[in-house]
Formats: structure tokens, C-alpha cells, sequence
């Protein structure tokens, strides 16, 4: 059980992209079903772990602590593992590793998360909490249509009670007319508002002088809500990628907020005026288990057999629906016609991009991802690296991001996998993209990024390179890179031809495609990378190879 001492909704923030947690869990129950948690199978797990392809990162430093962050949190936060007395997945974990509509064993899960419950139980310094905070959320969404991400952070977070419900919008409804009240003056009004909630909301603290946070002895009042700004925002991401998870709601990445999905509106109105508001089972964790595990609970729209048939006749009139048929078979019928229209979204954008219609499109969200001004620029990135390629040249690109219902990027790629994956019939190519910069970049995606390239050479048994895409490029990966292009490493099927290049190149290198009075064709790209192979031999230091393939990518079409 874990003691909270939170002022504001306590969600899980572990990990950060929902789906991640999926493999991690299936290898847990795969290897250790039956066991009990402890030290010893905490330890066996993490070493299990560090050798599948799908995990990033290095567990080293204490492997137990690193086991529990990665299986105490959400996954049995959220009802998909039971550790006691022995580890087994529940109906719950079950169904989320097997289901083809993940999205909606996501949105059960969510609904029933509580607190207090007896995983999380408050101390008497945390807020009174009295809620399900996702049902919650979805209700502040609804109600308003459109929530920003820093209405969210301000004051969503706040919901700790949800008979408190009324209070929030006020403040919300407050926070608009002031805001509306201070054209042009935005960042430091928004900022004297937070600071004043803040204040607020720890009055408490501030006035015991309990201001020391755990990073850091500096006690000042200044530091600890600096501190706790920093821990709002952390708490309002890990909403927003739950959240999204559900396939529900939408986000504007460019004004940063989030609303249902205007085909999902009868579905959330469903959940919400059928679901308790209330926890329950705050003191009996067996009843709690058997609640939170399983997977037919809360009831949905989907679960309603006439509404369902509704449904699937309003969304896709074209089809026969067999009334008879069994509710399991009409659920089957309307995900697999819910697939069939997000692969025409996407074959549709795909269309619409190799006419070079979205040339300058693409170029503005490169140019706002260099500017930060969108929300979650990692995915952003990926996303719009994978449409940069498709428009490029020839070859079956693709993105191995998640997409929602709509065609819109909803996730970066699991771990597992390059971002992109480039086939040109006699080679392959994979594109790997990182907003991360300085020493962490290196640390994050060296060893993964030459990974993925050594699992497609294995896979297709044909030449293949990777592009590096990143706003800038650490020395250590330049380093990194260079070396991998003169060892003959077996694990890593021979030499890596890696090119590390930084996304205003890339652009460079796309505005050349849009330009040229040709289309491109593969062996554009496969000269290019050919050469790399060619300077990194005749050139003495990684510097020296670098600053050559730079150069050789600003004039790519004319080598």
C-alpha cells in the first residue's frame, strides 16, 4: 500500500506512454506467474528485461527498486496485475495483452481508478481526496468541449473531491474572463496565476516551513514552487497520454487542448451518467482486487446491444448488421470497421502527401517542433519525420507510431521498433528521431538506435541503413555512430552505416526533393549512404566524417 501525501489528483505518471507497460507486464506473467514478488524475482525480472528489445534504458543501479517502478505502478495501479499472493495477470491484464480494441480495456481501467483505495490511501497532510480522477477529467472535458493543457494543469489537478466539481469550473470559468482580460500579456499572467494557486494549494506547508524538496536542501519558498510547478506539469502529461490512450479524446498539439472526439460523444455520455462517482472497497482489498481486475466493469455503450447496433448503422450506414448475431460478434464488427476506416484516413493522407499538397505543412510543424511550441514534440517529430520520407521518394514508408481512429498520431513507437521503417525493395532503411539533446541523447538511443537497425537486416537479409534525425546532435553520438561505420560487428550484422543529421539539414534535404524537377528515386538514398560508408574510410576522426556527410546531405540530389 502506498501512503499519499498529495495536494492535487495523484495518477500514475510510470510509465509515460500507456502501451509501453503491455510487454513488460506479458514478460512478468510469462516468466514468473506463480511466484511471489519479491527481491529475488524483482532482480530476475529487471536482468530479463534489459535483454528485450522492446525496453530502453539500463535498470542497473538497483534492479529490485527499478521492478517495482515498473510493475507497482501502473500496471497494478490500474488493475492488470495482482502481486499477491503470487504475480498473475488479472481478466483485466489479460484481455489488455490479447484484446485488438486496447483502447477500451484502457478506458475500464481508467474509470475505476480511485482514491482513496487500499493501494493509495492519503495521510493527513494530503488533499481530502474522494474520486476517480479520469471519470472526473472526461466530465471537466465535456463540460467545457475544449479544456487547455494549462487549464488542466492549473486547475483540473485540483479535482481531488469530485463533489468539488461546481468549484473547479468556477475557477476555470474565472481563469478565462481574466485571461480574456489580459490580451497580449499571456506567459506572465499565466504565471503570476500560478504562482497564486500554488500558494494556495500549499499554504499549509509553506506556513509549517515545510519547504525542503527531495532533489535539493535549498528550503526557500521560491525553489519548492518552482518545484511544485514542475510536478504539476509532470502530473498534467501523464493525464493527457492516459487519457488519449482511450482513443477518446483529441488533442490540438498547436493550441494545446483537448476535447472528445465528436463521433465518441454519445459514448462518453454514456460512461458518465452510468458510472458511481463514488470509490468503493476503500477498506477490503480482496473485494477491490475482484473489482478493479475485472474487465467487464464499468459497463460501456458497447456493452448495450441496442446501442451498439445503433451505432455501428449511424457511423457505417454501407454495412448489414445481422441482429441476431452474438453482442462479442457486433463488438468484433464494429473494431474491425473502425480499423478499416483509420487505414482509409491514412491511405488517404498518404495520397495527399506524395503530391507534395502538404509540402508546407510539413515544413511549419518542423519549424514549430524547432520553435517548442507544441505539445508533445517527440510525437509530433515522428509523426512529421514519417510524412517527410513518404513525400521524399519512392518506397513503402512506414510510421510505427500509433495512430487513433482518425488517423492522427496518438503515440510514439514502443521500444521494441524503429520510429520508421523504409522499404525500397533492394534495401531497407530505418529513420530514428529524438527531441533528447547533450549527453542524454547519446545515452538514450545510441545502443537502441543500431539495435533496430541490426533486427531489419536480420529480418529482410538486404542492405540497410538508418538516418538519425534530431534538432541537434550530440558529439558523443557523432562518435558513436562514426566508429559503428568502421566495426565489423557480427551482433550488429557487420558495420552500422548511421548518419546523424540535425533536422534543419533534413529540411534542407526535403526542400531539395519538393524543388527538384524530378521525383527522386531509391538509389538517391542509397548513394547518399553509400558515401558515408566511403568517407567515414577515408577520413581520420568522426569530426572530419561528419562535417563531409553534412555537407554531402545539403547537396544529396546533386552527388
Amino acid at each position: 500500500m502506498a501512503r499519499i501525501n498529495s495536494k492535487v489528483i495523484f495518477v500514475t505518471t510510470s510509465p509515460r506512454t500507456p502501451a509501453k507497460m503491455i510487454p513488460e507486464f506479458a514478460l512478468l506473467n510469462t516468466h514468473f506467474a506463480g511466484q511471489k514478488w519479491n527481491t529475488s524475482t524483482q532482480r530476475a525480472f529487471m536482468e530479463l528485461l534489459k535483454e528485450e528489445n522492446f525496453f530502453k534504458g539500463e535498470g542497473a543501479k538497483d534492479p529490485a527498486f527499478s521492478a517495482r517502478d515498473r510493475i507497482n505502478r501502473a500496471p497494478k495501479a490500474l488493475g492488470f496485475v495482482s502481486l499477491t499472493p503470487t504475480i498473475k495477470l488479472t481478466q483485466a491484464g489479460i484481455e489488455l495483452v490479447t484484446s485488438k480494441r486496447k483502447e477500451e480495456i484502457f478506458l475500464r481501467q481508467l474509470l475505476k481508478f480511485q482514491v482513496p483505495s487500499p493501494f493509495h490511501k492519503p495521510t493527513d497532510k494530503a488533499a481530502e481526496f474522494w474520486v476517480k480522477p479520469y471519470l472526473e477529467l472526461f466530465r471537466l472535458i465535456r463540460h467545457f468541449g475544449s479544456l487547455k493543457f494549462d487549464e488542466l494543469r492549473l486547475f483540473g489537478l485540483q479535482l481531488t473531491d469530485y463533489r468539488h466539481f461546481d468549484t473547479i469550473v468556477a475557477k476555470i470559468e474565472r481563469f478565462r474572463i481574466e485571461k480574456a482580460q489580459n490580451q497580449g500579456e499571456y506567459k506572465s499572467f499565466y504565471k503570476d496565476y500560478l504562482q497564486s494557486e500554488l500558494q494556495q494549494i500549499f499554504s499549509e506547508r509553506i506556513q509549517s516551513g515545510e519547504t525542503k524538496t527531495r532533489e535539493t536542501k535549498d528550503t526557500s519558498i521560491s525553489k519548492f514552487l518552482k518545484t511544485q510547478a514542475s510536478n504539476l506539469r509532470d502530473y498534467a502529461d501523464a493525464c493527457v497520454r492516459y487519457l488519449r490512450s482511450t482513443a477518446l479524446v483529441n488533442i490540438s498539439h498547436i493550441g494545446k487542448s483537448l476535447s472528445i472526439a465528436p463521433e465518441k460523444m454519445e459514448e462518453v455520455d454514456y460512461f458518465l451518467l452510468n458510472t458511481d462517482r463514488d470509490p468503493c472497497f476503500n477498506d477490503n482489498e480482496k473485494f477491490y482486487l475482484e473489482y478493479l481486475g475485472n474487465a467487464n466493469l464499468p459497463m460501456l455503450l458497447t456493452d448495450n446491444r441496442d446501442l451498439l447496433i445503433s451505432k455501428i448503422q449511424r457511423e457505417f450506414p454501407k454495412i448489414t448488421v445481422d441482429t441476431a448475431i452474438s453482442l462479442k460478434d457486433l463488438k468484433n464488427i464494429f473494431a474491425n470497421e473502425l480499423e478499416n476506416r483509420k487505414e482509409q484516413f491514412i491511405t488517404n493522407q498518404i495520397s495527399a502527401i506524395k503530391d507534395y499538397s502538404l509540402f508546407e505543412n510539413i515544413n511549419t510543424v518542423f519549424d514549430q517542433i524547432l520553435d517548442n511550441s507544441l505539445y508533445d514534440t517527440p510525437l509530433l517529430l515522428e509523426w512529421n519525420a514519417w510524412r517527410a520520407m513518404t513525400m521524399m521518394d519512392g518506397g513503402i514508408i512506414k510510421a510505427n507510431l500509433k495512430f487513433d481512429d482518425f488517423g492522427n498520431p496518438m503515440s510514439t513507437a514502443l521500444g521494441n521498433m524503429a520510429d520508421i521503417v523504409c522499404d525500397y525493395g533492394d534495401f531497407g532503411l530505418t529513420v530514428e528521431v529524438s527531441m533528447q539533446s547533450g549527453q542524454r541523447q547519446y545515452e538514450a538511443e545510441g545502443e537502441p538506435v543500431t539495435r533496430h537497425l541490426a533486427k531489419l537486416k536480420r529480418e529482410t537479409a538486404k542492405p540497410a541503413y538508418c538516418l538519425f534525425i534530431a534538432p541537434s546532435i550530440n558529439d558523443a553520438c557523432v562518435a558513436h555512430f562514426y566508429a559503428l561505420h568502421k566495426i565489423n560487428i557480427s551482433y550488429y550484422g557487420g558495420i552500422s552505416t548511421i548518419v546523424p543529421i540535425p533536422l534543419r539539414i533534413f529540411m534542407k534535404m526535403l526542400e531539395d526533393s519538393y524543388k527538384a524537377d524530378y521525383v527522386p528515386e531509391p538509389q538517391n538514398i542509397q548513394r547518399f549512404f553509400e558515401r558515408s560508408n566511403e568517407l567515414a574510410d577515408s577520413t581520420d576522426n568522426e569530426l572530419d566524417w561528419y562535417n563531409s556527410i553534412t555537407e554531402e546531405a545539403l547537396n544529396w540530389l546533386k552527388v
